[in-house]
């Protein structure tokens, strides 16, 4: 795969701007440690997340299958990422959106997603996910019941994470000229760990693929254990699930880490004061595992890379405001200015 020119080409629509996002060395939050870190910057996608890269990805599978046609509706369960990745590569073809979210997301992804036209409708986030008025619930009946409704199905698409193996694998490769050794990501849907993971691993079988997953998330203690347990609230967005999803494939994951709320919160908040890469807190999550991990190994010759998943501006209201975080019992002792 080579490389896009950029500073020539002349792109014919916002979706040709998705994937080979920049490849960030991290230098402040690794201080004291030997191993090479890196932030894969999916944030700088066009829609401001790694969700991007399977919104038109979807949208085209549908389309040649046949499940989506002129003057369809895209419907879709999300915590907003998605959802805006849909959405942009639906309005240039005329489609309606309607999306279901937790109430748990942040008010400015419930906002982006109007913007662009969608219909958005909150959903209580603490029901189990057989709940009727869970979001992943209620968007199958919403997609049943409209005509012409294609439900997207991130959590069981294949689209999903072979858009991740055909681009953010090959990207990643090409960025670390071969010599990447770790990848740290997190599952919502599963679908960046397993495409990117799975064509990695092919590359180089050496190459270690680490799940990163929010303490209630029952991802981690599944993996670990074989056990299904039961799941608990938590307010990092975008990653973590009560049930595992289809496009996860553990076989493709060599290990996970859980990294509580607050410390994901204070790592990305870091990461914006310190590095200068204004992320949501998943990217938190993910560097505070991968920094773990690149510690213990303590090897300069190893390459780590973690997925910085979205834009800050997101959690303008969330936190990245010092009243919720305080509000929501998460110190903020330690950050400059505090």
């Amino acid at each position: 795969m080579t490389h896009p020119d950029t500073t020539r080409a002349t792109a014919t629509s916002a979706i040709d701007l998705v994937g080979w996002t920049p490849l960030v060395r991290l230098t402040r939050v690794t201080e004291g440690i030997r191993t090479p870190v890196y932030g894969k910057c999916e944030f700088m996608n066009p829609g401001g997340s790694v969700k991007d890269r399977i919104g038109q990805a979807i949208i085209e599978a549908a389309e040649a299958a046949g499940h989506l046609k002129p003057g369809g509706t895209v419907v879709e369960a999300t915590s907003g990422n998605t959802g805006l990745a849909l959405a942009m590569a639906a309005s240039s073809r005329g489609y309606r959106c309607i999306f279901t979210m937790p109430d748990k997301m942040s008010i400015e992804k419930v906002r982006l997603l109007r913007a662009f036209g969608a219909e958005v409708l909150i959903t209580p986030t603490d029901v189990p996910h057989d709940d009727p008025r869970h979001y992943t619930q209620q968007a199958e009946r919403i997609a049943r019941e409209t005509p012409g409704g294609f439900l997207a199905d991130q959590f069981y698409n294949p689209a999903n994470p072979r858009a991740h193996y055909e681009s953010t694998g090959p990207e990643l490769w090409e960025q670390s000229d071969g010599r990447i050794t770790h990848f740290f990501a997190g599952a919502g849907t599963g679908g960046t760990i397993t495409g990117t993971g799975r064509y990695l691993k092919e590359q180089n079988p050496e190459v270690r693929i680490v799940g990163v997953d929010p303490v209630g998330s029952v991802l981690a203690p599944f993996f670990h254990t074989g056990e299904m347990p039961e799941g608990e609230t938590y307010q990092v967005e975008g990653l973590g699930n009560d049930k595992i999803p289809g496009a996860l494939d553990l076989d493709v994951v060599d290990d996970y880490r859980v990294v509580d709320d607050a410390t994901a919160f204070r790592m990305a908040r870091r990461l914006t004061r310190e590095e200068g890469l204004f992320v949501g807190g998943s990217s938190g999550l993910i560097v505070h595992a991968g920094l773990e991990v690149a510690r213990e190994i303590d090897d300069p010759d190893a390459f780590v890379v973690c997925v910085l998943c979205d834009w800050g501006e997101h959690y303008l209201t969330k936190l990245y405001s010092d009243e919720w975080m305080a509000e929501h019992g998460f110190p903020l002792h330690g950050e400059p200015g505090s």
